[in-house]
């Protein structure tokens, strides 16, 4: 995922969880609020919870790989964070690219 897509700052992390609505599925889960910056900022991230720092990587590369594709349909002006889960770990990429589907079709973002 390019540079300019990516939700980096802590503070954004913060604020997006604290008042952020979230969409969940058994692999991951979305957390979406509206922002100023027009343009569509994401965030991937996977706690302890996943497993090792491996099993954790490897989330967050599945989450990464499965949102590149649909960035371009994407609606803008929205911060997203996605968080994986500990099945996320065992999923293939098109497994994961369902879930995130998924997610966007629910919060409307497609």
């Amino acid at each position: 995922m390019q540079s300019r897509f990516r939700l980096t700052r802590s503070e954004d992390f913060k604020r997006v969880r604290q008042t952020g609505k979230s969409y969940a599925h058994p692999l991951v889960v979305l957390v979406t609020l509206p922002n100023l910056a027009q343009r569509l900022r994401v965030g991937v991230t996977a706690g302890r919870t996943v497993g090792t720092a491996v099993h954790r990587n490897r989330a967050k590369r599945l989450l990464r790989e499965a949102l590149r594709p649909l960035l371009p349909t994407l609606a803008s002006n929205w911060d997203l964070i996605l968080v994986a889960r500990p099945k996320l770990v065992a999923a293939s990429l098109a497994e994961t690219r369902e879930a995130v589907t998924a997610l966007l079709n629910r919060a409307k973002l497609i």
